[in-house]
């Protein structure tokens, strides 16, 4: 029997979400809570782009698609920028009886020594509250960040230090929020909230505390730093036009110290052209890839270069991070209340998502 299933967003992580979870047999779409007014009353399927109507029309009333009865929710609605109200809805979810997996808020992923206990305990009452469970994930933070390097740690001998990378060019990332967020076409004389201090170590905080706790590391600080490129023209990306002077690279580093040595980093180095900055790291292949590095016995550089038919590198990642959450909802309906993490659930191996095309190759 499929899982009834609701869906919260529809923004550059919750339109993916939203289409494979009304192409895939394994789920029922119940209901869509959309937050822009020119989406509400249109149907589902024409908001994800999947070419089919459902009969789901969106609305914006989060307690309207909770009265549809699902057994999850798929929590996609932006909560960098809104975090106690994304905070706020989860609670809700939660108590009314039903799951969430979702991208947002991503605090969420592994809060513990993050977040302060009060606000930690208040959705674990609610999971318990209402019998439920929640799962906060993505690429990076994501499964770029506990997935496979878990996988990788697991055959090692010795680990001396583990290092996660995302290095992309973002030109061609429609997302206004997070561009203003992280301070790009912005002057340097400004600092963005992203880089206010103790932000980035808030940020990835969850993701690095996941691994501390997996690698069995006690994290004495976390420690960040960052470097800015400014434009040295003009030009155009898919919010808008950069000027000349303003933010056009960003590299910055997150770093899990234990006796002053850095045991786990997250490294970003995002460029709006690729020829800015060529001394930083550089993708693998295309516009950007993902590396994981584990420095120990033996050894590990694994590169993962994410590419679809339908869009480049940035759209490809967007993609994998709805596919994490998605097809963790048989896994979460199934796990006990509470907070869970990739540390908690089985394996998640892509049952159900085997689909051949009639493309033909020799």
């Amino acid at each position: 029997m499929a899982i009834r299933v609701a869906h919260v967003g529809t923004g550059n992580v919750g339109r993916p979400a939203l289409a494979e979870l009304v192409t895939n047999p394994q789920f029922e779409l119940t209901g869509l809570c959309v937050s822009s007014q020119d989406k509400v009353g249109k149907d589902a399927g024409e908001l994800c782009g999947a070419g089919v109507a459902t009969g789901i029309a969106a609305v914006d009333d989060l307690g309207a698609v909770l009265a549809t009865k699902p057994e999850c929710v798929v929590y996609c609605a932006m909560g960098d920028t809104r975090l106690p109200d994304a905070m706020a809805d989860v609670m809700r979810i939660l108590a009314a009886g039903i799951n969430v997996v979702g991208s947002s808020p991503g605090l969420l992923q592994y809060p513990w020594g993050v977040m302060p206990d009060k606000y930690i305990a208040r959705v674990e009452s609610a999971a318990q509250q209402g019998n439920s469970s929640i799962f906060i994930n993505g690429v990076d933070p994501g499964f770029i960040n506990d997935l496979l390097p878990f996988a990788l740690a697991g055959t090692c001998q010795r680990i001396e230090r583990v290092r996660c990378m995302e290095i992309a060019d973002y030109a061609s990332y429609d997302g206004p929020e997070v561009m203003h967020y992280m301070g790009f076409g912005r002057p340097l004389d400004e600092v963005p909230m992203l880089l206010q201090p103790g932000v980035l170590g808030i940020a990835w905080g969850a993701a690095i505390r996941q691994l501390a706790a997996g690698l069995g590391i006690e994290i004495d600080q976390i420690t960040e730093s960052y470097q800015r490129e400014p434009a040295p023209e003009d030009f155009d990306i898919a919010v808008g036009r950069v000027a000349k002077g303003t933010l056009a690279a960003l590299q910055f580093e997150i770093r899990g110290m234990v006796d002053g040595r850095p045991a786990i980093v997250v490294e970003h180095v995002t460029r709006l052209r690729p020829d800015l900055r060529p001394d930083w790291p550089q993708p693998a292949a295309g516009g950007g890839s993902y590396r994981v590095e584990i420095t120990g016995e033996p050894s590990y550089a694994v590169d993962v270069v994410p590419s679809s038919r339908k869009g480049d590198h940035n759209h490809a990642a967007i993609v994998g991070a709805a596919g994490r959450i998605v097809n963790a909802i048989p896994a979460v309906v199934a796990a006990p209340p509470g907070i869970r993490t990739t540390l908690d659930l089985p394996l998640v191996t892509g049952k159900g998502l085997y689909a051949p095309t009639d493309l033909v190759t020799t």
